[in-house]
């Protein structure tokens, strides 16, 4: 049995290049913004997961085609929003830190932001420490 590839596993493009291209000048300034938010509060180095997800770690995810590699906590500048991923852990929209978050919605396996400058940053970097020790273990 053939097991398809994964599309989103580590490139090895630069993360700076890939923020530094992000057409829109907010969602450019933002995702700089949680570059440095996510790397000061995992300690881990940012890399490139597929052409437009910066993912900081990595674990083994379960999915429908099998296991693969995931980072453990990341993000994507997306036109519509900015895409957070792994950090609403296991505790899901019960998780009380996002009642204090600021204006978002919850996806499958993540959470968005219209605007980061609308949310409150403390919460957030308290959301990325808690999943990062979650999936640390």
């Amino acid at each position: 049995m053939c097991v398809a590839e994964p599309k989103t596993r580590p490139t090895g493009a630069s993360v700076l290049a890939f923020l530094g291209a992000v057409e829109d000048q907010r969602r450019r300034e933002e995702g700089f913004a949680l570059l440095d938010l996510f790397g000061r509060v995992t300690g881990a180095p940012a890399a490139m997961w597929g052409p437009s997800i910066v993912g900081f770690g990595s674990m083994a995810h379960a999915s429908s085609s099998g296991e693969a590699e995931w980072p453990v906590v990341g993000f994507s500048p997306r036109k519509a929003a900015l895409s957070l991923y792994g950090i609403h852990g296991d505790s899901g929209p019960h998780e009380p830190l996002l009642h204090e978050l600021g204006p978002h919605s919850l996806g499958k396996g993540c959470l968005y932001v219209k605007r980061l400058d609308r949310i409150d940053a403390a919460v957030l970097g308290r959301l990325i420490a808690n999943a990062w020790s979650q999936a640390r273990g």
